[in-house]
């Protein structure tokens, strides 16, 4: 079974990461895609990042009736700081049956040579790269990754959560239950 994994911080969750999501799986692209909700991304600041649990319980809200999408806690117990090839490692170990293919945004493709164990990924693992505004496609650094075509929505967390700390409508940006959530719990705003 060809498995996505598509991780993130997803702080929130949004409609552009709903869009991929079910592209990938409505396409065929892969059989079926876990998001992994990544405590914390080694080559990003932790600044406005909200607890694991609370970015996890949002993404079930949003996923919560998708079948061939599974919400994934796998990095929780995983050693700090995360990094990709440790969890691919990790589920190719407990789960051998699966062909993982990282997915990952033309903006970290920019970057890949950062990445701990960068090429160790590209020689045991499928990488598929999604468009992101404003990073061309560039095949020829790494022949070995897949630009696909998929949704491309101009919405970031970023600007989302600096929407929401102004008191601005989101409700085009996050689904309503994710949204709820947000508001009902008193995410993202400046106290």
């Amino acid at each position: 079974m060809k498995t996505g994994i598509y991780s993130g911080s997803f702080n929130p969750l949004h409609n552009g990461h709903i869009a991929l999501a079910d592209h990938l799986v409505e396409n065929n692209i892969v059989d079926e895609l876990w998001l992994v909700v990544s405590p914390q991304n080694p080559l990003k600041r932790e600044a406005e990042l909200l607890d694991d649990h609370l970015r996890f319980e949002m993404a079930e809200i949003a996923f919560k009736d998708r079948q061939k999408i599974k919400i994934s806690d796998v990095e929780f117990a995983l050693p700090k700081p995360n990094y990709t090839i440790d969890t691919l490692n990790f589920l190719q170990q407990k789960y051998p049956e699966n062909q993982f293919v990282l997915l990952i945004g033309a903006d970290n493709a920019a970057v890949f040579d950062k990445w701990k164990n960068y090429s160790e990924i590209l020689k045991n693992y499928s990488v598929m790269v999604y468009p992101r505004l404003n990073y061309p496609h560039n095949s020829e650094k790494y022949p070995q990754m897949q630009f696909i075509s998929a949704p491309l929505l101009d919405v970031s967390s970023t600007e989302i959560r600096k929407r929401i700390s102004q008191g601005l409508p989101c409700e085009d940006f996050l689904p309503r239950g994710v949204l709820n959530f947000i508001k009902g719990n008193n995410l993202f705003v400046d106290n």
